[in-house]
């Protein structure tokens, strides 16, 4: 055969011509040199040995009479290694796996491409597959074949895209890329979009890892985890390299960070971190969300094994583990998913549909069944080999609509003439229906930031089906007007007491996130208005105005005690600052909030049930107080009472709805938070006085920026 023909037959179909074959009625061996200047070919019934000469093409080749099963010894000037040919193997993966993946419908698709540790044909060995419809030839290049690209060239598997090869031989830990040869005959090095373990940045390679053999804990967790519809769920936002660092300013890992992690989390009575993305990234300033790996947890604090240890122990602590996933997007890096087989496989070829203006960024062609398969894939992965409790989708609002973020002309309507994102919808209803399907105790929860109908709607209905939707609205319109200067605050009241309109249209977390806190926004505690007292007292008003509000709760890491500087990535949070009385007065406050709102079942049941909300005045913006009723399933009531300026409000009647003691159970102005400890008494008994529409009320004292809640206890 003319060498010509030769190397683009292997590039095509690498095993019709490697390895033992019949030609021209004989039986001979061709074998590629794999760092050898000699080899030979021990007969494994006889074990007679025998050499291969190179032919004029450069191959290790010999004619013999008879096919029989064997090995092949490689020798160098260095070493000399046994090893059965990779040629000499059949496909691994099987038709039905194929066929599901061709479908799209392969709900663990994890566990055919990528790189597995298996036993084939009675030998141990690597499996490696990938999907690349569009190359010319695939080869695996790696530190076990000293990275060159012409020693194992992969088996494409019929019409599916899918190359695949088995290499016999014990390679755990062994590094590894696809070099892909496009349409043009250029090789790029890729990575594994499967890899379940990377290199540490700025390396790129995929790490050959055997996820099997930990032994979890947490069996009692996962038989009580529920969706937390009626219960307490307050949620701690965490970057897991600037939380805590060692004393050399280094990041801790996963193992290491544990401990400290779940204690802190317990004593401020939070109920779940949440964790910004750990799937694999190149670059520490995205924080996680420019993914290159999408099934595998950052490096950059240990081994997927260590990450498995960091769930297990949360879980067994009695904390639940929520991760931030990016399905929207992802970066064009030369070694990811940006044309990965030399053309627009993962992303759209169309700028229009494919690129975004905002991040510099590709975006997933959800239209592609393979690509669905893929997100779907992740998502599934994570929950099934890591134990996580709930996703939480980043950049939602980005995927619905196809001109986000883009100017007239900057983007194509969809096959109605409309705005929408079909194809991300019904991505977006499959995800949540297969989740559903697989892990029904497991929450997902949108980050979307428009007024997008039905996202916590089930998909039987017509709706995304998320568990949960982040209250963007009520975020933005909180921070807005506890920015005001509470003189002018009268002329923002909307802002306070929009969010009740549409509170129960959805399922709502109320998130103050570490996007608020960024890019020169300033922190929580410097965008209250006033001096340092009228600074902190707004923000323990705020966080009343948070945990006393319909919807679960999340607050970024630090928040929780006020401080001065922006977040930033690279470095600890600012822990010094609770060792002043002010800073640590905002923490012991949210710590009460936390268990004020797990032991009131007023403040987390129904919570997204209007008839379990009440207004006693929503409308007297001169008086700067806001004071509503939450009750629970059983009639158990609190009533919240906001003075939302810097008047001290003594022997001030309010309505209450029905007559009895009402037991003082918070109050953000005592002095243990840094307050001027305008109390009342632990119970203020109401009078038959009619007032604000209400058949009693009572006479009680509000300090200056304070929230009051009462717990109702009937005559």
């Amino acid at each position: 055969m003319p060498i010509k023909k030769l190397w683009e037959t292997i590039k095509k179909d690498p095993f019709s011509v490697l390895g033992m074959h019949q030609e021209n009625k004989k039986y001979c061996i061709r074998v590629l040199h794999n760092g050898a200047n000699q080899i030979e070919i021990i007969n494994l019934k006889s074990g007679k040995a025998l050499p291969l000469a190179k032919d004029e093409n450069g191959f290790f080749y010999r004619e013999l009479d008879e096919k029989f099963d064997y090995e092949l010894r490689y020798k160098n000037d260095h070493d000399e290694w046994v090893r059965k040919d990779s040629y000499a193997f059949s496909p691994v993966i099987s038709d039905f796996d194929l066929h599901l993946f061709s479908e799209g419908t392969h709900r663990r698709i994890w566990e055919i491409l990528g790189s597995h540790e298996i036993e084939h044909e009675g030998v141990r060995g690597l499996l490696f597959a990938v999907w690349a419809p569009n190359a010319r030839s695939v080869r695996l290049v790696g530190s076990f074949n000293g990275w060159d690209d012409n020693r194992h060239y992969m088996r494409p598997r019929g019409l599916t895209g899918v190359w695949e090869i088995f290499v016999p031989g014990s390679f755990n830990g062994a590094t590894y890329k696809y070099a892909i040869e496009n349409s043009q005959g250029v090789i790029v090095e890729k990575s594994d979009p499967y890899t379940i373990y990377a290199e540490l940045r700025p390396k790129t390679a995929s790490i050959a890892y055997n996820p099997d053999g930990y032994e979890w804990e947490d069996k009692e967790w996962l038989d009580n985890r529920t969706l937390h519809i009626d219960e307490p769920l307050s949620i701690y936002e965490c970057h897991l390299s600037s939380w805590i660092r060692d004393e050399n300013n280094e990041t801790m890992s996963y193992v290491d960070i544990a401990e400290p992690l779940a204690n802190y989390v317990l004593e401020e009575g939070f109920t779940h971190i949440e964790l910004m993305p750990v799937t694999e990234f190149p670059f520490d300033g995205s924080w996680g969300y420019q993914v290159t790996g999408y099934f595998a947890p950052t490096s950059r604090y240990g081994t997927p094994h260590d990450f498995m240890y960091f769930v297990d122990y949360m879980h067994k602590r009695g904390v639940g583990v929520i991760i931030d996933w990016v399905p929207a997007h992802f970066p064009y890096d030369e070694h990811g998913l940006a044309k990965f087989d030399g053309t627009a496989l993962y992303e759209h070829a169309d700028p229009r549909l494919g690129w975004h203006h905002d991040w510099k960024t590709h975006i997933f062609n959800f239209g592609r069944k393979e690509v669905r398969q893929f997100l779907v894939g992740s998502a599934l992965y994570w929950l099934d080999m890591f134990h996580i409790d709930g996703l939480r989708v980043d950049a939602v609002a980005s995927m619905l609509y196809l001109d986000y973020s883009r100017k007239e002309g900057e983007w194509i309507p969809n096959k109605y003439g409309g705005r929408e994102n079909l194809e991300a919808i019904e991505f977006l209803q499959s995800l949540q229906a297969e989740i559903q399907r697989y892990h029904p105790t497991v929450m997902t929860i949108a980050e979307e930031s428009t007024s997008y109908a039905g996202v916590t709607t089930p998909t039987e209905q017509g709706g995304l089906g998320f568990t949960y939707k982040w209250n963007m609205g009520w975020m933005n319109d909180t921070l807005s007007y506890f920015g005001v200067n509470p003189l002018f605050r009268s002329w923002h009241h909307p802002e306070i007491t929009f969010s009740l309109v549409y509170a129960f249209s959805e399922r709502f977390i109320l998130p103050f996130s570490h996007d608020e806190v960024v890019h020169g926004k300033g922190t929580l505690l410097d965008r209250m208005p006033g001096g340092e007292w009228e600074k902190f007292a707004n923000l323990r008003l705020m966080y009343a105005y948070m945990w006393a509000h319909p919807g679960k709760k999340l607050l970024f890491a630090g928040q929780e005690w006020g401080p001065w500087l922006e977040w930033k990535e690279d470095s600890s949070l600012d822990w010094h600052l609770n060792n002043y009385i002010l800073h640590a007065g905002v923490r012991y406050l949210v710590r009460d909030l936390n268990n004020l709102y797990k032991n009131e079942s007023a403040l987390h049941q129904l919570d997204s049930d209007p008839s379990t909300f009440m207004w006693i005045d929503c409308d007297n913006s001169e008086s700067g107080l806001l004071m509503w009723v939450r009750k629970d399933r059983d009639d158990n009531r609190v009533v919240v009472i906001l003075n939302l300026n810097t008047v001290v409000k003594e022997n001030y009647r309010i309505g209450v709805p029905v007559g009895g003691a009402y037991q003082e159970i918070f109050n953000s102005d005592s002095a243990h938070y840094g307050g001027a400890n305008v109390l009342n008494n632990h119970y203020v008994h109401s009078e038959d006085i009619p007032w604000q529409e209400m058949g009693h009320s009572m006479s009680i004292n509000v300090g200056p920026l304070a929230a009051v809640i009462f717990k109702v206890h009937p005559y």
